[in-house]
């Protein structure tokens, strides 16, 4: 994974973001993501919708997103109140060349794979240095039920994945929108994904990992001059 500095690293998500919001027609339902690079995203769908009258309907992967996008003006449903989804845009924390992906840095990772999965299309827009040559290296989340997490942890700890309990700004146990808490896994490098999943999803106490394999349709990536477009043609989201 390349390092970039901070500076170039937003003017990068932004360029991606503002590509990825093409992508975005009246009428559509769309999934809105969560992080800083979405944060962005939902920025400039929020202008298209006040200076060009851009009309599409917003279902969010978290509180936050919900509550920036209607104060946009962005018209925001509970994904339960309506059948699929046409798009949906999220960031990624990395992405490798068979497309697979991690997520939940921001630790929104079960709405994230629910909205996607109800979704026709996912699109992740990231900057150049999330794309890597293999999964592995940003730690692992793994969202887990408060009642008997520590018997997980014990679990992950002796499966040699290196659980550590996330915590907050103030050193707090860290609680996600669903009130779970947040197990990262410091794996460094993931040489087979799919049994790592199935490993996971099949713990009892996991309600979902951060691990989306072969799930997304097309990547926007922040690079110098213009953001470059990489297309799965065999994406297959069965999610697990």
């Amino acid at each position: 994974m390349s390092t970039i500095n901070s500076e170039l690293q937003n003017k990068l998500k932004k360029a991606a973001a503002v590509k990825a919001a093409d992508y975005v027609k009246d009428g559509m339902i769309v999934g809105l993501g969560s992080g800083s690079t979405v944060t962005m995203l939902v920025d400039e769908l929020g202008r298209r919708v006040q200076e060009k009258g851009l009309k599409f309907t917003g279902v969010s992967t978290s509180i936050s997103t919900a509550k920036q996008a209607e104060s946009l003006g962005i018209k925001i449903v509970d994904l339960d109140s309506i059948d699929t989804i046409d798009l949906t845009i999220d960031g990624a924390d990395q992405v490798d060349s068979d497309f697979n992906g991690i997520k939940g840095g921001g630790g929104n990772l079960l709405w994230e794979k629910i909205v996607a999965a109800n979704s026709k299309k996912l699109i992740w827009i990231v900057d150049k240095s999330k794309v890597v040559d293999r999964i592995g290296a940003f730690p692992l989340a793994v969202d887990v039920e408060p009642f008997g997490s520590h018997h997980v942890l014990k679990k992950f700890s002796d499966a040699g994945f290196n659980p550590v309990v996330r915590t907050d700004k103030d050193g707090k146990v860290f609680k996600t929108d669903s009130n779970n808490i947040i197990l990262d896994l410091h794996l460094h490098e993931i040489n087979n994904p799919d049994k790592l999943a199935d490993t996971l999803i099949n713990t009892v106490g996991v309600v979902e990992h951060g691990l989306f394999l072969n799930a997304v349709n097309e990547v926007v990536v922040g690079k110098e001059g213009a953001p470059q477009i990489l297309i799965n043609p065999k994406a297959d989201p069965s999610y697990k």
